[in-house]
């Protein structure tokens, strides 16, 4: 089991966040969970994680992040970005600028905006990993998701300049999941009240993918700890499909 120190994952308390800092402190890691004050009120992280509020949507909020993060974490060693949420479906063209440009702004510039902030604190202990999830929707594409699968593409664009921008001390890779019995199907945690009805029909989606079933936020889990950690060392610039074997590139 590798020695994981200190880990911070934005959008902590989310699905996929909640499952990945459960299982991160239950192998002795030191998490900070970093999420909307709404989500963290929300899903409290557990015993033993630290909190600390961010908005990727305004920049004081990252720097203010930023700076909390440096002090509680002078030895972090990888961040994993969960952060995301999409605005309604319908036809791209339909879109108004205003929930195309806030669906960016949360999913790809916010990523950036973090990056910024967190790559100088992981870069002082090199050999750390920054981990991002994208969305099997930026590369298999369906209609109705726009703008929110132009953003996940985009995050994959971005991963891939960081890896090259970051090397040799620091390593940039991604995961890029299919649906999941999350929050993020009822409205997103921190933005809903996560009862809205599913995009989706999980039965008939499940019964299109060779394995059969939905996945659930615990199937993203293994495959990021995989890049986080040590067995990844000679992967930077990669995506990981975690999707059932609904999207096979």
């Amino acid at each position: 089991m590798p020695a994981w120190g200190q880990i911070a994952v934005v959008g902590g308390a989310g699905g996929i966040g909640r499952a990945l800092v459960a299982r991160l402190l239950r192998e002795g890691a030191e998490v900070a969970v970093i999420d909307l004050p709404a989500s963290l009120d929300r899903h409290k992280p557990p015993p033993g994680a630290i909190s600390i509020e961010i908005d990727l949507t305004d920049a004081a909020s990252v720097t203010r992040a930023a700076a909390a993060l440096a002090t509680i974490a002078p030895a972090l060693r990888g961040c994993v970005n969960c952060a995301g949420f999409m605005i309604g479906m319908g036809p791209l063209l339909e879109e108004t600028d205003e929930s195309f440009d806030m669906v960016v702004l949360g999913n790809l510039t916010g990523a950036l905006r973090w990056a910024r902030a967190v790559v100088p604190l992981l870069r002082r202990n090199p050999g750390g990993s920054l981990v991002h999830i994208s969305s099997g929707l930026a590369q298999f594409i369906r209609p109705g998701y726009g703008p929110y699968a132009a953003a996940k593409a985009g995050l994959i664009a971005m991963t891939r300049t960081l890896a090259h921008e970051c090397g040799p001390d620091l390593r940039v890779n991604a995961v890029g999941p299919g649906a999941l019995e999350t929050a993020f199907l009822h409205g997103g945690t921190g933005r809903s009240d996560e009862a809205r009805r599913s995009n989706i029909d999980n039965e008939a989606y499940a019964r299109m993918l060779p394995l059969k079933r939905f996945g659930v936020a615990d199937d993203v889990v293994g495959p990021l700890l995989f890049l986080l950690g040590p067995d990844s060392a000679y992967m930077t610039g990669q995506v990981l499909w975690v999707n059932g074997g609904g999207y096979m590139p």
